[in-house]
């Protein structure tokens, strides 16, 4: 029930703090302008990520005092961390290697002081227990691959708050029924200030995420993730909800930006790119070629992705070395297909567009049309004063 309360709780915050947000924003003229390679048509305040962040604190400080919060305490300094990062670049754009400076300072607090990281292989590829080192360097990298990953899809309204309130609803209910409160209050908390977020980023969008909310929430959800794979795998073997794809089970809750951020990095590198060079290959701008709306784009990446992790949890008592083979080959399908589709939806819909200055045939219709419009300009009478 606490839980419950925890998620409302920052959904009225959210809900009450975001419209000040972007009233302040717009004064302040802090927001993206249309142009280039966005895709929204008007001026939109950015760094809408501090309402849901301040209704995630507010809501902690309200509730999680009857939970072990101390448990996660360097969690949740890393987050506010990881919030000024982005709220800084924001605000002044930072260099790419000061970004990934506070970003590893972030991830060394979860990782080394809170001890929230990947110890063991549990037997995928044949690998047991990690060495220390080794398992403090493989576990910042993958915080830092998440936490980047989930940034690079926050370019349509409401594809990453979609993306985010999925796998924090499943990771919420999956701690909670675990017994691990710190976690399942914070998801939760999270998941509140996300979906009040939500109101306003709904397309047509009000306000963006900004790094100020990409970053945080990648971040959170990315240490989440790791947090749940560690623990899932410490519990006995015949514990409800333990899945045996320990490994496969933790990407499958980031399936979309780990695959989203793979696939734009392939084929920018294959194309002799820089892999952070921004451009529009996206899933998202792929699937915005074919027709979708954003927020149609939004709820079908969210149905695949939902998709995606009921069916490792049904694989669920099958291993790694099964059940990872089984999801790649279905998620390097889907991508192939996509491909495939939007180049042909792309080509034909050239052959059918006008060339430069080809003059088609009126239809009786239009012919009409411009016979109406000829006579009632005719039979005004026409001031030349």
């Amino acid at each position: 029930m606490y839980f419950l309360l925890a998620a409302i709780t920052a959904f009225s915050v959210g809900f009450l703090v975001t419209p000040i947000v972007i009233s302040i924003l717009r004064k302040a003229n802090i927001g993206d302008a249309p142009g280039g390679r966005k895709i929204h048509k008007k001026f939109t305040p950015s760094m809408g990520g501090i309402g849901f962040v301040a209704a995630t604190f507010i809501t902690l400080a309200i509730w999680g005092w009857q939970f072990p919060l101390p448990d996660i305490r360097f969690l949740l300094g890393a987050i506010a961390l990881m919030f000024i990062v982005g709220l800084r670049d924001d605000m002044v754009e930072l260099k790419a290697k000061h970004k990934l400076a506070g970003q590893f300072v972030a991830v060394l607090l979860v990782v080394v002081a809170g001890d929230i990281r990947i110890k063991d292989f549990h037997g995928f590829l044949g690998i047991q227990e990690l060495p220390l080192l080794i398992s403090y360097g493989f576990s910042s990298f993958v915080l830092l691959a998440l936490t980047n990953a989930f940034n690079l899809i926050d370019g349509l309204d409401g594809l990453a708050g979609t993306i985010a309130s999925i796998s924090l609803s499943l990771l919420g209910s999956w701690f909670y029924i675990q017994g691990l409160e710190s976690y399942a209050v914070l998801s939760f908390s999270i998941l509140g200030g996300v979906l009040a977020f939500m109101v306003f980023n709904w397309h047509p969008a009000k306000i963006f995420m900004g790094d100020t909310g990409s970053l945080t929430l990648g971040f959170a959800l990315g240490s989440l993730v790791v947090a749940f794979m560690e623990n899932n795998a410490a519990l006995p073997q015949n514990a409800y909800l333990r899945l045996e794809p320990s490994f496969t089970a933790g990407i499958v809750l980031m399936i979309y930006p780990l695959y989203d951020m793979a696939r734009v990095f392939t084929r920018r590198i294959s194309q002799g790119k820089h892999p952070m060079t921004a451009d529009k290959s996206h899933v998202h701008h792929f699937l915005m070629r074919m027709g979708l709306k954003h927020n149609e784009v939004a709820l079908v990446l969210g149905f695949l992705q939902l998709s995606l992790i009921l069916l490792v949890f049904i694989l669920g008592d099958f291993s790694d070395n099964i059940v990872l083979p089984v999801l790649s080959g279905i998620v390097l399908f889907l991508g192939f297909r996509l491909d495939k589709v939007t180049v042909k939806y792309v080509k034909r819909n050239t052959l059918k567009a006008p060339k430069i200055l080809e003059m088609r045939a009126l239809s009786s219709r239009q012919k009409v049309k411009i016979k109406l419009e000829k006579e009632a300009l005719n039979s005004e009478n026409i001031n030349l004063n």
